[in-house]
């Protein structure tokens, strides 16, 4: 199996793992060199064992996150080609993911065929984006951007602080009611589900800081 492409596969999940094992095994042109739990056995494995393509989920064991060990691996003398593998599908993760400089963002739910096909593509270089990725992206680059209003910017400050929806609603002076309806457009225009993906992705686009100062 020289020719095989040769694959680490990282999740926290250990039957993720197991099953990702049995998966790849079932194609000769893949071999799967390792497993890790966390992003520093991830680190570890790819310098010993110098696979061509890590398949890195988002949500690691020691609480480095997906992204975080994908520049660590590309960071290495030998840096592998990374290959997201991931239940989320947040824009702002996607964003993360891809600027972290990973090859390619799948969803779990795909077939395994696309997951073959990705991972050889990954090996040569080459960009692959599961079809529900790619057409979100798509239609992200062809939509006008959604710019906060000033309002909207003051409640991102405030999340970044740690409030809740009532210590909002008592510092700007608005109901609870308001507060929510706010954070729903914040979301949408973020591209995001979360008031942690809000703030980290308003941060990315410098619209807040969280050292308190003005935007750059």
């Amino acid at each position: 199996m020289t020719d095989a492409v040769r694959v680490l596969v990282v999740d926290d999940h250990p039957v993720v793992r197991a099953g990702l094992q049995a998966l790849l095994a079932g194609d000769a042109g893949i071999e799967v060199v390792g497993e890790a739990a966390t992003a520093v056995e991830a680190v570890r494995q790819a310098d010993a064992f110098r696979p061509d393509v890590v398949l890195m989920d988002l949500q690691l064991g020691d609480g480095v996150e997906g992204v975080e060990a994908t520049r660590r691996l590309l960071a290495l003398d030998t840096p592998p080609r990374v290959l997201v593998l991931t239940t989320y599908d947040a824009d702002t993760d996607i964003t993360r993911a891809i600027d972290a400089g990973a090859t390619g963002y799948l969803l779990k739910a795909g077939p395994p065929e696309e997951l073959f096909q990705a991972i050889r593509a990954a090996a040569q270089g080459k960009t692959m984006l599961s079809p529900e990725i790619a057409s979100r992206l798509l239609q992200r680059s062809r939509a006008p951007e959604q710019s906060l209003s000033a309002r909207e910017v003051e409640i991102l400050e405030l999340l970044a602080q740690g409030l809740g929806n009532k210590e909002l609603a008592k510092k700007l002076f608005i109901s609870e009611a308001t507060v929510k309806t706010h954070l729903v457009h914040i979301y949408s225009k973020l591209g995001v589900d979360s008031r942690m993906a809000a703030v980290s992705a308003a941060v990315e686009r410098r619209l807040i800081r969280l050292d308190g100062g003005p935007p750059r």
